[in-house]
């Protein structure tokens, strides 16, 4: 195991380094260390976990420490890793956490800091039953310490939902979300794809409210059923970004900002494979993505193409969908080290996300639907957003909606939130053109 928890430093060091997605990481650390499957396992919960936690290690770590602020990079990696194993995996004796952790100091070139690593790591396990409480319950200090997300965005939250829903979201945002699987009702009804799925050994549900939607985990491409079309992985948000567009067969569809291809089958499948979307994103190799996806389905009425949201398109659709780029804080679950972004990276989201609406929403017909939508939380690129948008634009309306879950969009607007809804932090606004 020893190479496990080799192979989650180094995918510590790349997500720190060169900021890599820790999701997309899986791959490389078991084709460098040759990893097998319980050993992959190891080396991705540990990157995970301490990719989740890091500034809660932190503090712990420092109070063993008075120099904690000066710990090398890659020296912090392998602690941060060690004390996660200490506090968070049951399963893994203590001895074989800092020994391991002592181990790759020394194997890493850092055997200067091993004999630190020891000390540091060792006090830790001999207090992890007794660890004092982090100070200052009840302020923003607290539950960014406790939950590591940036002071700011603990503060922002706060402001926004209250103490109590703000913790909410944090320990939401260090969860394992499920995995949801669409099902593709061309071709099979969700009740059939239960049945087939149980069958072959997957433990799955139906979603609790919305229609269609079964809740599994594990490798989805291995699945029974997969290869033929039956399922597409969505989250229920994202679906209900296409379902408030009330699309019908027949109808002409632009799903601006398409890839990985989500909303353009969720559309396929609501115009029962009737009608056109035209799927648009800005690189060839999504381009690609989604036509592999389509052909997967067996949906027909999809044609992908390479092009900018913010350039010119050469007719008018019934509905536009507009899932815009953002700064992504509502998928801090499935990216968490999406939280360590500067601030400033999402200040510059706003004129891109105006640019994209104000061009798309001369192609959308008189009478048609345009849904604005992200899956960031900020209202700086969702509320804010779309008021301006209405100030200046008379003959577009917000229009109400009611989700599956019986809930209305009394505004034409929801954000849906992971310790509320089970889903991504998304925000879905569907506006209507005056006829």
């Amino acid at each position: 195991m020893d190479k496990a928890r080799q192979a989650a430093v180094f995918a510590l060091e790349r997500i720190r380094r060169d900021g890599a997605w820790s999701s997309a990481l899986g791959d490389a650390m078991k084709t460098k260390y040759g990893l097998d499957r319980r050993s992959l396992a190891l080396a991705v919960s540990i990157s995970l976990g301490v990719t989740q936690n890091a500034a809660l290690l932190d503090y712990y770590i420092g109070l063993y420490s008075s120099a904690s602020s000066k710990i090398e990079p890659k020296v912090r990696d392998i602690m941060r890793a060690g004390a996660y194993q200490l506090l968070y995996m049951d399963k893994i004796p203590a001895s074989a956490a800092v020994n391991e952790s002592v181990a790759l100091c020394k194997k890493l070139g850092y055997a200067r800091a091993s004999g630190f690593c020891n000390a540091v790591l060792r006090k830790l396990a001999a207090d992890k039953e007794q660890l004092p409480d982090i100070p200052g319950k009840g302020t923003a200090e607290y539950l960014s310490t406790k939950y590591s997300h940036p002071l700011w965005l603990v503060r922002y939250m706060i402001s926004r939902r209250g103490y109590d829903a703000a913790e909410a979201f944090f320990a939401a945002n260090n969860t394992i979300p499920d995995t949801f699987l669409q099902v593709n009702t061309l071709k099979i009804s969700a009740h059939e794809l239960l049945v087939r799925l149980k069958a072959s050994g997957v433990e799955c549900t139906e979603h609790p409210w919305l229609p269609d939607c079964l809740v599994t985990s594990g490798s989805v491409s291995a699945m029974d059923g997969f290869d033929e079309g039956l399922f597409y992985v969505q989250d229920p948000a994202a679906k209900c970004a296409v379902l408030a567009a009330e699309l019908t067969p027949g109808m002409d569809v632009l799903d601006a900002c398409a890839a990985p291809g989500g909303k353009s089958f969720a559309a396929a499948i609501a115009m029962k494979n009737e009608g056109s979307i035209d799927s648009c994103d800005l690189h060839d190799k999504k381009i690609r993505l989604i036509n592999d996806g389509a052909q997967r389905l067996g949906i027909d009425i999809i044609n992908a193409l390479p092009h900018d949201a913010r350039a010119l398109f050469e007719k008018r659709y019934d509905a536009v969908i507009c899932d815009v780029p953002c700064s992504g804080y509502g998928v801090i679950r499935k990216k968490p080290e999406i939280r360590y972004k500067p601030q400033k990276d999402s200040a510059a989201m706003p004129p891109i996300q105006t640019a994209i609406l104000e061009n798309l929403s001369q192609y959308v017909k008189p009478g048609g639907i345009l849904i604005y939508s992200t899956c960031t939380v900020l209202e700086e690129e969702n509320e804010c957003i779309v008021s301006k948008f209405l100030h200046v634009h008379p003959e577009f309306y917000a229009e109400q909606f009611v989700l599956p879950n019986g809930e209305t969009a009394d505004k034409g607007y929801i954000t849906f939130w992971p310790d509320v809804h089970g889903t991504d932090g998304f925000f879905v606004c569907k506006l209507r053109r005056d006829k």
